[in-house]
């Protein structure tokens, strides 16, 4: 891990820390289950991203202006937040086209939102199928 991506995750809240390091290790989880390639982990706007080639960046953040929620970013001119909500508007909550909102207080929905992961460390080749190939 790159140290400023490291000194981002040390900054979290103790009880928030976790939460950001297992959506990063699902992200992790998902490119080598799919062998997708090496991972560019960087910060963007400050927030730790991640992206592969062929893929959208996924980032991650935690803000204390919403202390109860942390939040899975992706590109907002993709269509993969609109399908996300498709598929799973019954499972997941979502900040417009750009972000889906998870709670401190509530388990992470893992399977769900690692096929959102997977969808968008895919997406160039699969933005032209119907519901992004789902």
């Amino acid at each position: 891990m790159k140290a400023e991506v490291r000194e981002r995750f040390d900054s979290y809240p103790r009880q928030i820390k976790p939460l950001i390091l297992e959506l990063r290790e699902l992200v992790f989880s998902v490119v080598e289950d799919l062998n997708l390639g090496e991972i560019d982990e960087s910060l963007k706007w400050g927030e730790p991203s991640y992206q592969v080639k062929g893929g959208s960046p996924v980032r991650m953040d935690w803000k204390s202006k919403s202390p109860n929620q942390y939040c899975l970013f992706f590109h907002c001119q993709t269509k993969l937040v609109d399908t996300f909500r498709e598929l799973y508007s019954d499972v997941l909550e979502f900040e417009g086209n750009r972000a889906i909102v998870l709670h401190t207080n509530k388990n992470l929905p893992k399977t769900v939102i690692r096929h959102c992961i997977e969808m968008a460390m895919r997406y160039k080749k699969i933005k032209h199928l119907p519901l992004l190939g789902a």
